[in-house]
């Protein structure tokens, strides 16, 4: 199912994927929009998806990081960031959008990103928020301890975002337990459904959709912040 939403420049195509997508073959039809961005024969493009359960390892990972390697399966790639866990009820978004015409800001990019994760949460009356030194949206509990609800980690080829973020809805938390998610020991791992929301993949699609805008939708809103 593609949909589209307009900006003031143009469109961006939304690809929204019924099935769970196979990791490789993900991460190889990013890398083609990401040369067809480039080469200015295709539109950027958020594609959400969920993939089949897996661990992946970004650029900074260590190898005392994957507690169990043999419960899932295991992918090298190259986004940002240490291993994470994908799998179904988890809604991941993948971004693709050119810089060129954005500010060319990687830091304003994914502050954005995170900024596009705290409104969606809001609508569902999760307050998400920031942490110095942790990357990702954060949850608060009781007793100073916080919980992660969305993973960020991305990449960025000759000035054209790819990867992007991993929302948890309803995933199977426990099989966190084989990885020290993003090199984090001392806090745990939350989803919409464990903070007692009972919110469907459709609608938090809905919600990403309608907050997209509110922090992309003006280009220059990068370029404006140096």
């Amino acid at each position: 199912m593609d949909l589209q939403i307009g900006t003031e420049t143009g469109e961006i195509e939304w690809r929204i994927s019924a099935t769970p997508v196979d990791y490789l073959a993900a991460v190889g039809e990013m890398e083609q929009r990401v040369a067809a961005i480039r080469a200015g024969t295709a539109a950027e493009l958020v594609w959400l998806l969920e993939h089949p359960p897996l661990y992946t390892a970004g650029t900074s990972a260590r190898g005392e990081d994957l507690l169990e390697p043999h419960r899932l399966p295991v992918h090298r790639t190259g986004r940002g960031g240490r291993y994470t866990y994908h799998g179904p009820g988890q809604r991941i978004a993948y971004v693709m959008l050119d810089l060129h015409r954005r500010g060319q800001d990687v830091r304003c990019y994914v502050h954005q990103l995170e900024d596009w994760i705290i409104r969606t949460l809001a609508r569902f009356g999760v307050r998400g928020e920031r942490r110095d030194g942790r990357v990702g949206i954060w949850v608060a509990r009781a007793g100073a301890r916080d919980e992660k609800i969305a993973a960020i980690g991305v990449r960025v080829r000759r000035w054209v975002t790819y990867h992007g973020v991993a929302l948890n809805i309803d995933p199977e938390l426990e099989h966190y337990r084989g990885i020290i998610p993003c090199g984090i020991t001392d806090h745990g791992v939350t989803s919409l459904a464990a903070a007692g929301v009972d919110a469907t993949m459709e609608e938090v699609d809905t919600a990403l959709r309608r907050t997209f805008g509110e922090v992309f939708g003006d280009v220059l809103a990068c370029g404006a912040q140096r």
